[in-house]
C-alpha cells in the first residue's frame, strides 16, 4: 500500500543552520521539530530526510560523523515521540579533496537521486508527497520528481526567497514560517492522511 511521503531537508529546516555540522555539539534540533515529525507520523505521512553532506568529500569530516549525527537526531526525536522513516544523503561533491566522494553523481540534490534511493526503499505515493526545504535547490528537486516543494524561512529561506527565488523559473508551492508550520499547512491541505 503505497504512502504519502514527506521528504524533509536537514540542514537549516530540521537543525539549526550553522554552516557544516563537523561536531556533534553543533547539531541543534530547531524549536517544532520533534512535533512537526509526530504530527507527520500520526498521520500516516512517510518521513524521509534528503540532505547534501559534502563535507565529507571536502574532508571537513568523515562520513562516519554524518551517520554519529543521524543516529543522535533519531534519539531526540524518539524523545518526543517521533521518528524519521529514512535518511538519504549524499557525502559527494565534484570539487571535493577526498577522490572516493569528489565525483559528479545524481544524488546530490537538486538531483532526483536522493529521492529515486527512497522511492526503491518505500512504497511511495509520488502524487501527493512533498519536498519541504531552507533552499531554492529543494524546491528544484521537487520540480524535478514531481513533488510539491514548499520553502521554509529557517535556516538560507529568507535570503534564498529575497535573492535566489525571483531569478527561478520554478516557485514553492507555499512559503511557510518553519517545518512545523509547513507539516500543518500539508495536513491541513491534503485533509490528514488517516484511512
Amino acid at each position: 500500500m503505497k504512502r504519502p511521503a514527506v521528504f524533509i531537508d536537514r540542514d537549516g529546516t530540521i537543525n539549526e543552520q550553522m554552516g557544516y555540522i563537523n561536531h556533534l555539539s553543533r547539531f541543534v534540533l530547531l524549536p517544532g521539530t520533534a512535533q512537526a515529525v509526530s504530527l507527520l507520523n500520526r498521520n500516516r505521512y512517510l518521513t524521509i530526510i534528503v540532505s547534501n553532506q559534502s563535507g565529507v568529500a571536502r574532508g571537513y569530516f568523515p562520513i562516519e560523523l554524518v551517520e554519529q549525527v543521524h543516529d543522535h537526531l533519531k534519539n531526540l526525536l524518539e524523545q518526543e515521540s517521533a521518528h524519521v522513516d529514512g535518511i538519504f544523503y549524499c557525502p559527494h561533491h565534484p570539487m571535493g579533496t577526498l577522490p572516493e566522494y569528489s565525483i559528479k553523481c545524481d544524488c546530490r540534490k537538486p538531483s532526483p537521486g536522493l529521492v529515486e534511493k527512497a522511492c526503491r526503499s518505500f512504497e511511495i505515493d509520488m502524487e501527493n508527497s512533498y519536498v519541504i526545504g531552507d533552499r531554492c535547490s529543494d524546491i528544484e528537486l521537487a520540480q524535478r520528481c514531481g513533488l510539491k516543494g514548499i520553502l521554509v524561512t529557517t535556516g538560507y529561506g529568507l535570503g534564498d526567497i529575497k535573492y535566489v527565488l525571483p531569478n527561478k523559473p520554478f516557485k514553492p508551492l507555499s512559503i511557510k514560517k518553519d517545518l512545523l508550520d509547513a507539516v500543518r499547512w500539508v495536513i491541513e491541505r491534503d485533509g490528514g492522511n488517516n484511512s
